[in-house]
Formats: structure tokens, sequence, C-alpha cells
């Protein structure tokens, strides 16, 4: 499948901003499941655009804009293709061993609740890591209610299992926790779903997913969908939890009364369609 993605973030200032910071995980990588046909970041105000990799392998971007601006905008734009690869991740880049993503965060420690849920799943399941994890996916997925409210602020895996809900980071979040409280790897992922609804713009892009299993490598949940990832993901960032793998992060200087909207498309491109 061929997608594509427009993404937008603008800031606006209830007084002039003097200089901002600002570092984008907005970029994807080629792996087995997909290929960037182009990619493109354009800032409102001009500056240049660093490139480097985090210590995760992804690729960053760090710009320093000088103001004094009362509004700065962020724009991505491009194609990916995509093949379904039934969830397996291949071909990524790999920093660290399967072991660190075992460390626990602030977002993804597991509770009492969290631990029980996931040892009464690993009870059902015997020793297949696979059906386990595929077990927990299903449960999270029937059990909370996905909330499209992305701009508040982040809460932590105990937090949103206990509401039974939250957006797609919560369920990655409560998925990793679960996972990680079983002595199972798991990682944040950030990137981008396109939905049945093609012509539909959201406020963010996505979330989801992903656990070591031994037989396989890298396996993709995307707990909030019910599903493994498929060729309908795109894969950008992955860390520890949202913070890590964050696609924007950055400081201001001035620039009070600070206002942000996003608006994320993603949809196939016309010419796959036409095929």
């Amino acid at each position: 499948m061929r997608i594509r993605i427009s993404h937008l973030i603008a800031y606006r200032y209830g007084t002039p901003a003097t200089s901002v910071i600002q570092m984008l995980r907005l970029t994807p990588r080629n792996h087995d499941g997909q290929y960037v046909a182009r990619w493109r970041i354009d800032v409102s105000t001009d500056c240049r655009l660093d490139q480097h990799e985090d210590a995760f392998g992804n690729i960053t971007h760090v710009f320093t804009a000088e103001g004094p601006f009362s509004e700065l905008a962020v724009a991505v734009e491009g194609e990916v293709e995509t093949r379904d690869t039934q969830g397996v991740v291949r071909g990524v880049v790999e920093r660290f061993p399967p072991s660190l993503y075992l460390r626990t965060t602030a977002l993804t420690t597991p509770d009492p609740s969290i631990a029980g849920f996931a040892a009464a799943n690993r009870d059902v399941a015997g020793g297949d890591i696979l059906d386990l994890l595929h077990r927990m996916l299903a449960r999270l997925h029937a059990d909370m209610t996905r909330d499209r409210a992305t701009f508040r602020a982040a809460i932590t895996a105990a937090q949103a299992f206990s509401a039974k809900r939250g957006a797609g980071r919560d369920f990655a979040h409560v998925f990793i926790a679960a996972a990680r409280s079983l002595g199972i790897p798991a990682r944040y992922v950030g990137g981008y779903f396109r939905c049945d609804d093609e012509a539909s713009e959201h406020e963010a892009g996505h979330a989801w997913a992903e656990a070591f299993v031994p037989t396989l490598g890298w396996v993709a949940f995307d707990a909030a969908n019910g599903l493994c990832a498929t060729d309908a993901h795109v894969r950008v960032a992955v860390g520890l939890d949202e913070l890590s793998a964050a696609p924007l992060r950055g400081t201001r200087y001035g620039g009070a009364g600070e206002a942000l909207s996003v608006k994320v498309r993603v949809e196939q491109a016309a010419q796959q369609i036409q095929n």
C-alpha cells in the first residue's frame, strides 16, 4: 500500500516568542515492512534543519528559530510504501539488546492491577509467549475505551488501566507495562495509522507497542485497534515510552500564552487506489 501523510503542527503565542529550539522525530526509516518514497519537513520561519540520530536510532531533526514571532508551524508531507508482515518487524536499526526494553519508566510502571492482568493471561496461555501477547492485546482492546482527547497531559499506564480508557499512547503504555511485568521486553512505537475513513483528520499521530518473541523477534501489537501492525501502519520512532519517542520536544524563550493545534491526515495515495 502507498500511504500519503500530511502532518501540520502550529503554535500561536499570546506574546511573541524570542526564540524556539525544537527536536523532531517525524521522519520514518526504511525497513522490511516499509519504504519511504518521499518525505519533506518545512518550518515556517527561516532556519536550518540539522539531521541526527538519537540513542534508539530514530532520525531526528533539530532547529533553532530566532524571533520575535507570534506563530510557528512545522509541516510534514510524504508518501510511504508499506507491506503487511503480519506484525513481524525486521530490518530496523537496533542499537540495544532486547533486555534494555525490560526497563520500566514513570509512564510504564506496572501496578498490582496490571501485573495481575498480565499474570492471568499468562496462566491461560501457558508457555506460549505469542499466544499470551495476543490474549493481552484482545483483552485490552475489549476492556478499554479509545479516547480521542490527545492534548491532555500524559497519564501513566496504571492510571489509564484504572480508568479503562485512553488514547493510543495509553493503550501502548498499558501493554508495555503488562509485558515487562512478565519479563517480556516491550517498547513504544510512534507513527501513523491509515483508518478506513480516508477523509478524516486527527489531532495526533498514532502509537502502538512492539514485544520481543524469541522465535520471531520483535512483533508489533496495536491494542487501540486490536490487531498486529499491518500495511496501514507507518513506523516512525521507538523508545522506552512516549517521552523517548515523542514526535516533537523543545523549549522556547518568551511566547507566553502558547496555543497548539495539530492536524494529521493519513490516506491511501491516489495512484495506488486506481490500480
